[in-house]
């Protein structure tokens, strides 16, 4: 399916009092860019969803394909949905997935729907609302092999998702062998980072953190993806992380990460 307007597209958002955009990307073939107050926030490609434009949903993607053998249908929950670039994702690389989207605002979940239609076959439940509200509003037999999380967009973040309390709540969805992947848009002194590993390390078995090499040297503002395993991490993760890039890619496990937890 193809969105009915191929041209600009504004939606203005009650919750946060920002406009949303949804506009063409000019250098990539049916590919769309969604903008919210003026910053591209997600890139979807709806010629090919299995191709993911921004570096660190790449990085994410790259997670969730380790959550399963390839091609094999997975339960996904996506907290902050965006433009659904991976929910798209997941439907292309394994299809028959169910996907749960949990969307603060009721207008941008509608607006994206709207002009950018998902792919035929796409099982996806959403929800409106606060992302760990929602949570626990799921039916409790409601597990899933993969949870995201994408709301944090710098230094602050919501109290009540950015703690070990959240983390424990997500983990117990989890599948015994499920992964909870974290995206954490940080500044250089990477503060959210660090209490979000130390969080997370506190509520799960095992985390790992997946970003650009220079990322952890904190030479630049940027985002470092996290993920938590209810079982050790498998060495072999690494090596296939590193292996996919973005490169240069680095990931921090084990003492590693206490580098830039301290």
């Amino acid at each position: 399916m193809r969105p009915k307007d191929r041209g600009h597209a504004e939606r203005f958002l009650r919750t946060t009092g920002q406009h949303a955009t949804i506009e063409p990307d000019e250098l990539v073939e049916g590919s769309f860019i969604l903008s919210i107050g003026g910053a591209e926030q997600s890139h979807v490609n709806l010629a090919a969803p299995e191709e993911i434009f921004y570096e660190y949903l790449r990085r994410i993607g790259s997670l969730v394909d380790l959550a399963a053998p390839p091609g094999q249908a997975i339960r996904a929950l996506h907290l902050g949905a965006g433009a659904l670039t991976l929910a798209r994702y997941i439907q292309a690389t394994r299809p028959g997935s169910e996907q749960y989207a949990v969307e603060l605002e009721r207008e941008l979940l509608d607006f994206v729907l709207q002009k950018l239609p998902l792919p035929e076959g796409t099982r996806l439940t959403t929800h409106i609302g606060d992302a760990r509200a929602a949570l626990a509003e799921l039916p409790a037999e409601v597990g899933f092999d993969v949870v995201i999380l994408d709301i944090f967009s710098g230094p602050e973040a919501p109290a009540h998702i950015a703690c070990r309390d959240f983390y424990e709540e997500a983990a117990a969805r989890l599948a015994p062998d499920g992964v909870l992947i974290v995206n954490v848009g940080d500044e250089p002194a990477l503060t959210l980072v660090r209490s979000q590993v130390s969080a997370l390390r506190a509520a799960m078995e095992d985390v790992a953190a997946f970003a650009e090499t220079g990322m952890f040297a904190g030479r630049y503002p940027g985002n470092i993806i996290l993920a938590g395993t209810r079982t050790p991490w498998p060495a072999e993760w690494t090596a296939e992380l590193l292996a996919k890039g973005p490169h240069p890619a680095t990931v921090l496990h084990g003492v590693d990460l206490d580098q830039i937890t301290g």
